[in-house]
């Protein structure tokens, strides 16, 4: 099976030229899906065409990845070069924090970029549910933060929300408050907690988000800690989540390379379209191609 798609999110990386402290030094020790040695090493368009090659990928969107906030343009500068060269990404979700002093000129000067279409900025979150707090500096109900996530507006730019689900009631908040800025939910929500209660918690703040219609949804990473990818039980996140959001908000995204931890890219493809193959033909296109096109205003000949 060849899939035709737009990548609506991928990283790539060089270790040898550019700062990543994340892949440089020590590993995170809270990272969602345990060690992550295996991805300590360049990850460049070349490696990305030889994953993608059973697959006709017509576009991508290069998601930040964490490059040295001491530089949070520096990414950007790198990505378009590259595209200047070589064509790709197609798109780049830019980095700007929200609550520091200079958040507005970080997203003018990132927003100057033609390639850039949104942003991620990752606020600040519990480790675990019991363990949420209100109003800390950095997070979405910090005065100062919602300050700075308004200014998308003015920039005509998107965001990238990632939290875990436990933290997705706060985010509906936010995207209530803000219903002129497009949102896209990263990596299905992060139903990392797959027990009978996990997965209930996950479907109340899913349905609760999905609620607001300027929220999309990023059909992607379903990776989990020291465990490995299954089939049957992704299928039946990824068909309740295209339930609860509804196929026309949502699209396919890869997380390549984090996602090889658990899967080779053909096989993650083949997977979810096997799993969504009850869909109409449209509604398939659509969520392979058409909505992350729509959602990230690319132009694409599909």
């Amino acid at each position: 099976m060849r899939v035709t798609l737009i990548d609506a999110h991928h990283h790539l990386w060089d270790l040898n030229q550019n700062p990543y402290p994340w892949l440089q030094e020590a590993n995170e020790p809270h990272f969602f899906m345990g060690n992550y040695d295996a991805l300590k090493k360049n990850y460049l368009w070349p490696d990305f065409e030889k994953d993608t090659s059973a697959h006709n990928v017509i576009a991508t969107v290069h998601c930040e990845a964490e490059w040295s906030r001491d530089d949070q343009v520096g990414e950007t500068k790198w990505l378009t070069e590259m595209h200047q060269r070589i064509g790709h990404p197609s798109a780049i979700v830019a980095h700007a924090w929200f609550h520091t002093d200079n958040s507005d000129e970080i997203l003018a000067r990132q927003a100057a970029f033609p390639l850039v279409k949104g942003i991620r900025s990752k606020p600040v979150t519990a480790l675990k549910p019991d363990a949420m707090q209100c109003k800390l500096p950095g997070s979405m109900q910090d005065p100062k933060w919602l300050e700075g996530f308004a200014r998308l507006e003015k920039y005509q730019l998107s965001w990238d929300l990632r939290v875990p689900y436990w933290h997705l009631a706060e985010a509906a908040e936010v995207a209530a408050m803000f219903p002129q800025i497009p949102i896209v939910l990263n990596h299905t929500g992060f139903p990392w907690d797959r027990s009978a209660e996990g997965l209930a918690a996950w479907r109340q703040a899913m349905e609760t988000i999905a609620k607001c219609q300027n929220v999309w949804l990023k059909v992607s990473e379903f990776g989990l800690k020291d465990k490995p990818w299954i089939y049957e039980d992704n299928k039946a996140i990824v068909l309740e989540a295209l339930s609860i959001f509804g196929i026309d908000r949502c699209m396919f995204a890869s997380n390549f390379p984090v996602a090889s931890l658990r899967i080779d890219y053909n096989t993650l493809v083949t997977s979810v379209a096997h799993m969504i193959s009850g869909f109409t033909p449209k509604e398939q296109n659509d969520f392979f191609v058409n909505n992350a096109a729509k959602f990230y205003r690319l132009s694409i000949s599909n």
